[in-house]
């Protein structure tokens, strides 16, 4: 065994996987697991787990695996994350965990997140029970949204015993992780409904179809609810555009329908009679994850995709495995560009996207080089579909509708490290917080939302 570098997984190959929604990744044998868990070094000080959000003992959990004790590492996993076979699949690895691991300084990092994965589906697989709560203690807490951030509050505190009711706006629990991530990155039906189901089996009660701000209020959960504390973690799920000329016209999509048509809608699906407008031509606007999702999405349904944006490869903030995979299945890239103006018909459709280049120039606040303006190097090309995925941001709706709880000047919610806000018993994280960010990073703010409720009401 070469300690310094990793075990290779399997993958669909770009020429078919590209004209299907079936996961991408394998994952895993049971032998390639166990020789990869075998490269860990079992450090006396693991710096691995100072980079995880949620705190997951890694070392314990791979030294399982490596000792062919899979269903033990499967139950080390769930007393730390509720979503183990999620982060295994969509979390950032590369810059937290893994960028730790010492074995990174001479080769190739522990697969930490590959081997999460595996260890989280041979436990579903093989029916390791791994949901445990404490009696219950009397005390009653509501959950604001059924995704990440809110998955992990309400498990955690389901496990010290709290009675615990999550309340979700559409008409299946998951939050993101249903409506955002394509069925190629994060299968539905084998995944996020199981760790769905462990969440239901520790107790906890999700109520789909209630939209907090019209259904019920804040004030409502505590006056006719009876509960001890509220946590928000309704996410960021209003789109942003850019504001240019032709916005409005037909063929233009944020990427958040466009996904949520296709993931949440099943679009995709023959069965189904979700409306999707593709096109044959398709220019995808920004760099991030949600771009990559958006343009191999659209890629999967026939059309032929360009992912635009106005700085370098460098600076694309979406994960190298996601622009790996995205090249492999034929994307092009038309990079240091900047939309300008969507160009329509005279029916009101879209039939093209007017573009200037880029060059870059000195770090702004994020720390990347600004993007500026070629003068004389506009250009036009022509597509007919246009999905603009340029972030987003909270729905001001619950703010709005609850006295006291403030926001920032982006309509973020306030809230300090704990997730403490500025109303009395409502704490707040993930993305709702922070604005749109990882799946991971609302695990971390949904974890520590749960040690300060129960702090809170046993105060």
């Amino acid at each position: 065994m070469n300690r310094f570098e990793r075990v290779q997984i399997s993958e669909q190959s770009p020429e078919v996987r590209s004209h299907n929604f079936e996961e991408v990744c394998l994952g895993y044998t049971e032998e390639e697991a166990v020789a990869e868990a075998k490269r860990c070094l079992q450090c006396k000080n693991p710096q691995c787990v100072t980079k995880c959000p949620v705190s997951i003992n890694i070392p314990e959990f791979i030294h399982e695996i490596a000792e062919g004790n899979f269903g033990k590492a499967a139950k080390i996993l769930a007393k730390y994350t509720a979503l183990p076979a999620v982060c295994g699949r969509v979390c950032p690895q590369e810059v937290q965990c893994e960028s730790k691991c010492v074995l990174g300084n001479k080769g190739d990092a522990v697969a930490i997140g590959k081997l999460e994965r595996f260890a989280a589906d041979w436990g579903r697989d093989h029916d390791v029970e791994v949901a445990e709560a404490k009696e219950s203690n009397g005390h009653k807490v509501a959950v604001i949204g059924s995704g990440p951030a809110g998955i992990t509050c309400a498990g955690d505190l389901a496990k010290e015993g709290y009675d615990v009711t999550i309340y979700e706006a559409l008409h299946k629990p998951g939050g993101v992780l249903v409506y955002g991530i394509p069925e190629f990155r994060l299968p539905k039906d084998t995944v996020v409904k199981h760790e769905i189901r462990n969440l239901k089996k520790l107790g906890v009660k999700i109520k789909t179809n209630v939209i907090v701000g019209r259904t019920v209020t804040i004030d409502d959960l505590f006056d006719k609810g009876k509960y001890d504390a509220v946590f928000v973690g309704s996410g960021a799920g209003l789109p942003k555009f850019m504001g240019i000329p032709g916005e409005n016209y037909n063929g233009v999509f944020s990427a958040n329908e466009f996904l949520t048509r296709n993931n949440l809608m099943k679009a995709y699906e023959d069965g189904y009679d979700t409306p999707i407008k593709v096109g044959s031509k398709v220019a995808v606007v920004g760099g991030g994850n949600v771009a990559m999702d958006a343009a191999r999405t659209a890629k999967r349904l026939g059309a032929e995709v360009w992912i635009v944006y106005r700085r370098s490869e460098e600076e694309l903030p979406a994960r190298v495995e996601e622009v790996h995979h995205a090249k492999e299945e034929g994307i092009n890239f038309e990079l240091l560009t900047n939309p300008t103006e969507i160009i329509g018909d005279e029916k009101g459709w879209v039939k093209g996207i007017k573009c200037v280049r880029m060059e870059l120039g000195e770090p702004d606040k994020s720390g990347r080089r600004r993007p500026i303006p070629v003068k004389g190097s506009e250009f036009e090309f022509d597509v007919d579909t246009v999905i603009m995925a340029l972030g987003t941001s909270p729905n001001p709706l619950i703010p709005s509708t609850t006295e006291g709880l403030e926001v920032d000047k982006k309509k973020c919610l306030v809230a300090d490290e704990q997730g403490q806000t500025s109303k009395e018993g409502v704490f707040a994280g993930g993305d709702a917080v922070t604005g749109a960010a990882t799946v991971i990073l609302a695990m971390g703010a949904g974890k520590e939302a749960a040690a300060a409720i129960d702090k809170y009401i046993n105060g």
